[in-house]
């Protein structure tokens, strides 16, 4: 009774448009003052030791490198890169634009803020070259959601912290899905573009790839300073996270000089707002897992789902199916708070690599930023294309089925996501 209640109360609170982070307290503190001996004192306490990790100081450092850096012009110096080298086939100039995106995707670790950098300079661009609305939306809407997966992530950090995994290794099971993912993305816009009658056009010349390379290395660094620090042993990913923010600051300011002084605290302010809107959601979700925890929900729900007697595979198909519906109407670190508790005991006693869950889970909020009603992506090319938000649906189908084909493919092929950590981490 208390379970059914518990979620009649969240869905109804969400439905009528209450923030998730306010719907997860809410429906929570409703059912332990309702239903349980719990003191009050419990939530705040659930609260504070939930947020009292070390690892959670990398999201708002990750945040605030991101925010450097896209205003700093390091994403409009690594497009001419991209274009310089893709932007001769049929396809090119939007191809371009996918490639840039897999590139920021690495420095900003935001689907939202990938789409921003990248379409704002790119869709007009797009569209004056004879491309249609679908290409010029479409490829940058679905590429930009590569932003979650491709590290830093701050969905893979919020799924470690949630079943208690290795950042790091998660940092790299991200790397060759989120490249794969992406060369699908750009083998459709190639295919695309050939139909609708587009012409290879004259390669750049080594020059200008040489030229655009060197002026956008100090972006592109960004990726090497991460990943090679992370796995040097030189720092952890939170150690990493305040390394990048550093380095985008001063790459911002003293390299690019694209910043002002007079633009950092704007900049320091969006980037704690989005933290702190992370946060929250982090917090409340925590209560909520306390509240599922201690009237045993998970276990009823592994012993129900382990009676159907479903094998991994089909499991993987639930879990897909799962998160897909739900990826409609949450925001995907509350979704990984409340769902991944659930499923992780059934998924580990299948023998599903916890790791290679972390992929299909963050591929799976991939696809969910591209669809309505909390598609996030969605209403940022709204805005930027001046397109209603129907059209940009209709817009991004070629690439949305992209990266469906993309997900089985990554559920059913785990070396693709555990290759790379293994790799250095060993097995």
């Amino acid at each position: 009774m208390a379970a059914l209640l518990l979620f009649v109360f969240l869905f109804g609170l969400l439905l009528i448009g209450v923030p998730i982070a306010v719907a997860l307290g809410l429906s929570t503190t409703a059912i332990l003052l309702l239903f349980t001996d719990q003191p009050t004192l419990v939530i705040a306490q659930q609260m504070f030791t939930s947020l009292d990790k070390f690892v959670l100081m990398a999201i708002p450092l990750f945040v605030l490198a991101g925010n450097f850096l896209s205003r700093g012009g390091a994403a409009k110096r690594i497009i001419a890169f991209a274009r310089s080298l893709v932007g001769h086939l049929p396809g090119g100039l939007p191809m371009s634009a996918i490639f840039a995106c897999v590139i920021f995707a690495a420095v900003s670790g935001s689907s939202p803020a990938t789409v921003a950098a990248i379409g704002s300079i790119m869709m007009g661009a797009i569209k004056e070259d004879g491309y249609s609305d679908a290409f010029s939306i479409g490829s940058i809407v679905c590429s930009g959601s590569l932003g979650i997966l491709i590290p830093p992530s701050i969905i893979l950090i919020v799924y470690g912290v949630t079943v208690d995994q290795s950042i790091g290794k998660l940092f790299m099971a991200g790397v060759v899905p989120g490249v794969f993912l992406g060369l699908g993305l750009m083998l459709v816009t190639y295919v695309a573009a050939v139909k609708s009658g587009f012409k290879k056009r004259q390669r750049a010349a080594f020059k200008e790839i040489w030229t655009t390379f060197k002026d956008a290395i100090w972006g592109l660094l960004v990726i090497i300073i991460i990943i090679g620090g992370i796995y040097g042993g030189l720092f952890t990913p939170t150690e990493a996270a305040a390394v990048s923010a550093v380095y985008g600051f001063f790459v911002a300011m003293f390299i690019y000089k694209d910043l002002r002084w007079k633009e950092i605290p704007e900049v320091i302010k969006a980037s704690a707002t989005t933290a702190a809107m992370i946060m929250f959601i982090i917090a409340n979700a925590m209560v909520f897992a306390y509240l599922l925890t201690i009237q045993q929900i998970p276990q009823h729900l592994s012993a129900w789902i382990i009676g159907l007697h479903l094998n991994k595979y089909l499991f993987l198909v639930f879990i897909n199916l799962l998160l897909l519906l739900a990826g409609n109407f949450m925001e995907p670190s509350s979704l990984i708070m409340i769902i991944i508790p659930l499923i992780f005991p059934v998924a580990t006693a299948l023998g599903i690599d916890p790791i290679h869950l972390g992929v299909i889970v963050t591929v799976n909020m991939e696809i969910g930023m591209l669809t309505p009603p909390v598609g996030l992506n969605l209403f940022v090319a709204s805005g930027i294309s001046g397109q209603s938000l129907g059209n940009v649906v209709k817009a991004s189908v070629p690439w949305f089925f992209a990266l469906l084909v993309g997900l089985i493919i990554l559920t059913y092929t785990p070396a693709i996501s555990l290759w790379l950590p293994h790799l250095m981490y060993g097995q």
